[in-house]
C-alpha cells in the first residue's frame, strides 16, 4: 500500500505543483489504485507514473470545486481509449453523476465501461471483505468529505512446523484449521483451530481529507490513523485567510495530527503563493506541533506500513 501525489497544490495549477489529485496504490491487497480528486490535467501527470488508468477501480471525490473535479472527463475517455471495459464507481457528494454525465454526453464520449455512482453522505460508503471506506462532511464553503480507509485485520499464517510436529500433513485439513472454530481429526483428536495460527495482521488506517476548516469531523476522521493527509493550504500567519475562505493552515493540520494520535502527518493543497523554498516553511510550522510531518510535492511517493512510516 502506498499514497503517490499526482497534484498537490490549491485553487490553480501551477509550475512546480498541479492541482489536487492523490492515488492510493492497492496493487499488493487487491491488484487496483483508488484515486482521490481528480483536478484538470490528473492524465498528464498519471503519464508520468507507473500508475494504469484501466487499474483504477474507484474515484472518490471529496468535492465539487473545479480544482478537485476538472480532470474527471479526460480521464474518464482515456481510460476507455486505452482499453479500459472493467467497471468504475465514483462516490461523492450530490451532483458528482450529473456533472460526469452531462460533460460525457455534450463532448459526445462514449465508454467501454460502466460507470457505478455512490452519492456520499456521512457514515460507511463502501464495504468489501478487505476494506472500510466511511465519510464525513468537512467545514468548507460547500460540501466536503473526508474519508477515512480502514484496512480489514487479517488472519494469520498458518503455524505449519506445529502441525506437521503432530503428523498432520498438508490437505484439506489446513484449510479447516483456517476457516473453523475446532477441527476433528480422523483419528478423533480435535484441535483447537486459534492453537495453530498466528496472530492476526493489524490491518492499515489512512484518512485523506477534502478541503476544510480544522473540525470535529476532521478528527474523528483522522483518530488512530496510520497517515493523515491534510490540507495545509495557508501558512499560520495567513490564519485570517484560512479561516475566511474555509481552509486550514500548516498549524492547524498539525493541531488535528496531534489531538487525533495519528501516527504521521502529510501536508498536501498548498497555496500557489508558495513556491517551493516557501512552503517548506510551512512543514517547518507544522513540525513545530507535530514532528512527523511531510510535505507532499507532486509525485511524492509514500509508502504506508503499520507503524505508519
Amino acid at each position: 500500500m502506498d499514497l503517490l501525489f499526482l497534484g498537490t497544490g490549491a485553487g490553480v495549477p501551477a509550475k512546480h505543483r498541479n492541482v489536487t489529485s492523490l492515488a492510493l496504490n492497492l496493487l499488493g491487497e487487491r491488484g487496483v489504485t483508488w484515486l482521490f480528486d481528480c483536478g484538470e490535467a490528473t492524465q498528464h501527470q498519471v503519464l508520468h507514473t507507473s500508475i494504469r488508468p484501466r487499474r483504477i477501480e474507484k474515484i472518490f471525490i471529496t468535492h465539487l470545486h473545479g480544482d478537485h473535479i476538472f480532470g474527471l472527463p479526460g480521464f474518464l475517455g482515456s481510460r476507455s481509449f486505452q482499453g479500459g471495459e472493467t467497471p468504475l464507481t465514483i462516490y461523492g457528494p450530490k451532483g458528482i453523476k450529473e456533472f460526469v454525465d452531462i460533460s460525457l454526453r455534450v463532448s459526445e464520449t462514449h465508454l467501454r465501461y460502466p460507470i457505478h455512482f455512490g452519492e456520499v453522505e456521512d457514515g460507511i460508503v463502501f464495504e468489501d471483505e478487505q476494506f472500510v471506506v466511511e465519510a464525513r462532511l468537512l467545514e468548507h464553503g460547500v460540501s466536503s468529505y473526508g474519508y477515512r480507509i480502514i484496512e480489514k485485520d487479517t488472519k494469520g499464517t498458518l503455524l505449519v512446523e506445529k502441525l506437521r510436529e503432530l503428523g498432520i500433513k498438508p490437505g484439506p485439513v489446513y484449510r479447516d484449521i483456517k476457516e473453523k472454530e475446532e477441527v476433528v481429526l480422523e483419528d478423533g483428536r480435535v484441535l483447537k483451530s486459534a492453537d495453530y495460527i498466528g496472530p492476526s495482521k493489524k490491518g492499515r488506517i489512512v484518512t485523506i481529507l477534502g478541503d476544510t476548516r480544522p473540525c470535529t469531523n476532521a478528527l474523528e476522521l483522522a483518530k488512530g490513523a496510520d497517515v493523515l493527509v491534510h490540507e495545509a493550504t495557508f501558512s499560520e500567519e495567513d490564519d485570517r485567510i484560512a479561516h475566511e475562505y474555509y481552509h486550514s493552515t500548516s498549524f492547524g493540520a498539525a493541531e488535528t495530527a496531534k489531538k487525533a494520535e495519528v501516527k504521521k502527518l502529510i501536508l498536501t493543497h498548498i497555496s500557489s503563493r508558495y513556491h517551493k523554498e516557501e512552503a517548506l516553511v510551512l512543514l517547518e510550522e507544522a513540525k513545530k506541533t507535530f514532528e512527523n510531518t511531510e510535505m507532499a510535492f507532486d509525485f511524492s511517493q509514500f509508502m504506508i506500513d503499520n507503524e505508519g512510516r
